[in-house]
């Protein structure tokens, strides 16, 4: 498995006389280091007593020319390479700024320097970067803008990403070091760059990608935990090759192109790999001990799958990633249908766990015979079922797997609106009956659940719009809801005074606060309600904004119509209100 394993100084790794190059393989992360990180490594160098310990890279050989050097990829450390290397950068490009105060042999430990980074030959720089996220472009850039012979290119966005950022924290901290410690400029850098290539690393160099690989998982000293995506990703990459079946950069792209289906989210792509299993099990190599797929045996799972057949899981893979993309709305598409408009309300109503009985639906659509419209129909059935499910609390999460695997496998030899039906009789089998839907919405269902609240409420409002009135009651601004739920009599203590004289006194209005104030017929939706607060009704009736726009109860939303026609706001009203939206709610969701 293991070539060589030895301890190098950073100076003899970054040789300016020797002709290697170390570069960062396509399938890699992107560059993932914080200022905790920067902080960490640049204190224990200039702190250190003797050489310091920087941990272990693994490396592969691939040379192929050798015009063009020793090519050594770098498949663990590229993240302590990456760092390394613009801690040096940000040292040239102080030490450039006072050349002219630079005693001769100085100033040849600088172009030294210099060739470290980038090879004198063909300004190749040392280490290069993948380009996921725009990280080569960032890393020419910025060795551009420290002085050194390479053509960076500027990306929108460059000084706010990460190796920019991380570029300009050594810059500062060189030059704090020199305030705090009463160093010049000059003499600061030279500390930092003699700490930093006394520093030592131990390099293992491995045969194959395989063996580079399994030892990745047993070390994992990136600094960055490993998740069971990434893993099983590394076992992906590593069976392609011993295997014989693609190479590296092929395997990678076919996972690649599955997780730009899915987004960026970790979440979703780990549970589109159990959503997958669970909803082709039948289908799939027999795995033992492994009826349903968890968190805690995905690993295990696709270890075992990709062993038997690895090709034909990996092809699946992407192909059914597309429909979960579109399931879990990843793109925000210019012209949605009419079915990604049922996708978007089951998204919005927390429905993933039925994700994979959609999947596969949507995967023999063909063969179950199908149309867009009964796909369409089973996914207001579920948001209807997660609805109650979710406020109810009722069939538990625990439960939600095996229902939706099960209904899978009830399918048999349904077709067309036999499938619409039997969905709908398995989830009215395990759903809260009417009566305890609506004792719920009776109550306090703002602490019973605020997302459930929300969503109602929206969709009530969306539902009376028409292109003329609509507006996006999802639209957010720095991650929060412009939209969100008001409560028309306050939540908060201190209740005021005009609150008081109207529900008939403090004590009263303190009981009727204290009944009423969480039920939905106290709830609406309004923008920016951080405006409204504790205000009077009447005042948050007419509410406007500094343009003069209402944005109380006067907004247009046929929720708050009643509301704007007002003049007061009692416990009777809450009561009546509530019983009223129940209804609509109860109407809006049906099972049946």
């Amino acid at each position: 498995m293991i070539k060589s394993a030895n301890q190098y100084p950073v100076h003899t790794l970054f040789s300016h006389e020797g002709n290697v190059l170390y570069r960062i393989p396509p399938y890699q992360r992107e560059y993932s280091w914080y200022k905790a990180q920067w902080e960490d490594l640049f204190e224990d160098l200039i702190e250190a007593d003797g050489a310091h310990f920087l941990g272990t890279i693994i490396t592969l050989d691939q040379t192929t020319d050798t015009l063009e050097g020793n090519i050594l990829h770098v498949v663990d450390g590229q993240q302590r390479l990456t760092t390394l290397t613009l801690l040096l950068a940000a040292v040239y490009s102080v030490l450039k700024e006072h050349i002219d105060e630079l005693d001769d042999d100085t100033r040849t430990d600088v172009t030294n320097l210099g060739r470290q980074l980038v090879r004198k030959a063909d300004q190749q720089p040392r280490v290069t970067p993948q380009k996921q996220g725009h990280n080569l472009f960032d890393y020419l850039k910025t060795l551009e803008d420290a002085g050194l012979p390479v053509e960076g290119e500027w990306k929108p966005y460059y000084p706010s990403r990460r190796i920019a950022k991380c570029y300009r924290y050594f810059r500062s901290a060189i030059l704090k070091l020199a305030e705090t410690e009463g160093l010049t400029e000059t003499k600061a850098a030279l500390r930092v760059h003699e700490a930093a290539l006394q520093a030592v690393i131990v390099k293992i160099e491995v045969a194959s990608h395989a063996d580079a690989f399994v030892l990745f998982e047993s070390l994992n000293n990136r600094g960055m935990p490993l998740s069971p995506v990434d893993l099983i990703k590394n076992h992906l990459l590593a069976e392609s090759e011993k295997k014989q079946i693609m190479n590296v950069d092929q395997a990678f792209k076919h996972w690649n192109d599955m997780l730009t289906s899915l987004g960026d989210s970790y979440s979703t792509q780990e549970r589109f790999l159990r959503h997958y299993y669970n909803a082709f099990k039948a289908e799939l190599p027999d795995v033992p001990n492994a009826s349903v797929a968890t968190k805690s045996n995905l690993i295990r799972i696709y270890e075992k799958l990709l062993e038997q057949d690895l090709k034909k899981v990996v092809d699946a893979l992407v192909e059914a990633s597309k429909i979960y993309g579109r399931i879990n709305c990843v793109l925000e598409l210019d012209q949605p249908t009419s079915l990604d408009r049922a996708f978007q309300r089951l998204m919005r109503a927390q429905g993933a766990p039925s994700y994979v009985l959609l999947m596969w639906l949507m995967t023999k659509q063909e063969e179950l015979e199908l149309s867009d419209a009964q796909v369409e129909a089973v996914a207001d059935r579920l948001t209807s079922f997660f609805v109650r499910r979710n406020l109810t609390g009722y069939p538990p999460t625990y439960a939600l797997a095996k229902l939706f695997m099960t209904t899978i496998d009830a399918v048999g030899d349904a077709r067309g609106d036999d499938v619409l039906k039997l969905v709908g009789e398995k989830l009215s089998a395990v759903s809260a009956s009417d009566d305890e839907f609506r004792t719920r919405l009776l109550g306090r269902i703002y602490e019973e659940n605020t997302d459930v609240a929300r969503f109602v409420l929206t969709t009530l409002a969306e539902d009376a719009m028409t292109k003329e009135t609509k507006v996006d009651l999802w639209r957010q601004e720095k991650n929060h809801f412009v939209w969100t739920i008001e409560h028309i009599l306050p939540q908060g203590e201190n209740l005021p005074a005009a609150w008081q004289a109207m529900l008939g006194g403090k004590e009263v209005a303190a009981q009727v606060q204290e009944e009423h104030r969480h039920r939905l017929g106290n709830l609406t939706v309004t923008a920016y309600n951080s405006n409204l607060g504790n205000k009077s009704f009447i005042e948050k009736r007419d509410r406007r904004d500094s343009k003069g726009r209402y944005i109380g109860y006067k907004n247009g939303l046929s929720l708050n119509a009643e509301l704007a026609a007002r003049e007061s706001w009692t416990a009777d009203d809450i009561e009546a209100r509530t019983k009223v939206l129940a209804e609509r709610v109860i109407e809006r969701f049906p099972l049946a």
